[in-house]
């Protein structure tokens, strides 16, 4: 979305190269199809994922282009969307999209847990001549980062007077962007957040940062490491990153927002289960949103949908504790 918000979380405010479209998700990707056919590079932006399955055909068709011919018709496209809850968002806002993306054959498919990953995943996307999916977790989408891009301004302050748009008249605003530096992050690999040896904890997204923070925690109370794995691609995955980190430690545990039924951490865990059987001290387990038919608006409705920090902080102490 172009002037003058820049889309919901105002991610592109102040970008010339963006545009508005009408609301119409089948329409905003039908036109970056058309862009990438006649040779440009594309970014389109869905506003909530919540609204992309109405463009699913359409995902499908762009994913197969590149096998249907013979490699012959790139479709560089990038597909960014807001994806998970953590916003109160209710029932058409809240929605993670990582399980149904993942069977999208053709398509790459991104999240980041931090800014900097957000802008090296974003222009590896950019540059690959596949189809890349990046979504990015609703309830990041405000948070500031422990790392700077390359090339911005230590003092958040300052940053804010050259990016942020004024309240009230904007149209002589102009933003004044900071001359970023490139910051590749490849797609397919995996990052370690926190290494360690009492189990492994496998996590994207949203819930990345909650795993951190309860490893730290363990380890002052309990004296536990965890080894926190962010997988950042969905597909294709670093299965090598996790299957040493299994090996090493023996206990798995994976957390993600989305619903309990045909979740892709349920693929993960069945591939970890028929390479690792012999490896496990204990059952591996999956800490993810129940199965229902949507969030509530009501607070209370969402945090007992999705998973919180004290369930994973919780899930990951009893599988420290629990006995071979």
């Amino acid at each position: 979305m172009g002037a003058p918000l820049g889309g919901v979380f105002t991610a592109t405010q102040g970008l010339k190269t963006a545009w508005n479209t009408p609301l119409d998700e089948r329409g905003i990707l039908g036109c970056a199809m058309g862009i990438a056919y006649a040779g440009g590079k594309p970014v389109c932006e869905i506003q909530f994922c919540d609204y992309a399955f109405n463009t699913i055909d359409l995902m499908k068709v762009a994913g197969n282009q590149r096998w249907a011919g013979a490699g012959n018709f790139d479709m560089p496209i990038v597909m960014m969307t807001p994806n998970g809850a953590g916003i109160r968002g209710s029932l058409y806002h809240s929605h993670s999209f990582e399980s149904w993306a993942s069977r999208l054959t053709g398509w790459k498919i991104v999240t980041p847990s931090n800014p900097l990953d957000a802008y090296g995943l974003m222009l590896s996307a950019i540059a690959d001549p596949n189809p890349v999916m990046v979504l990015l977790p609703k309830a990041l989408l405000r948070a500031k980062g422990d790392q700077l891009l390359p090339g911005e301004p230590a003092d958040y302050d300052e940053l804010c007077r050259m990016i942020d748009a004024p309240v009230g008249d904007r149209s002589a605003w102009e933003p004044q962007w900071p001359d970023l530096g490139p910051h590749f992050v490849p797609i397919g690999k995996a990052a370690v957040v926190r290494e360690g040896h009492t189990a492994t904890v496998v996590s994207y997204g949203r819930l990345l940062p909650e795993c951190a923070r309860a490893a730290d925690e363990l380890r002052t109370d309990f004296g536990y490491t965890f080894e926190v794995i962010d997988l950042r691609s969905i597909f294709p995955y670093d299965w090598d990153t996790v299957s040493r980190s299994i090996a090493k430690t023996g206990r798995l545990l994976i957390v993600n927002e989305d619903t309990e039924v045909t979740n892709f951490g349920e693929h993960l865990l069945r591939r970890a289960v028929e390479d690792h059987f012999y490896d496990f001290l204990v059952k591996p387990t999956l800490l993810m949103g129940k199965h229902v038919p949507g969030i509530g608006l009501n607070q209370v409705y969402e945090t007992n949908t999705v998973p919180q920090y004290d369930q994973i902080r919780d899930a990951m102490r009893d599988l420290a504790a629990d006995v071979a």
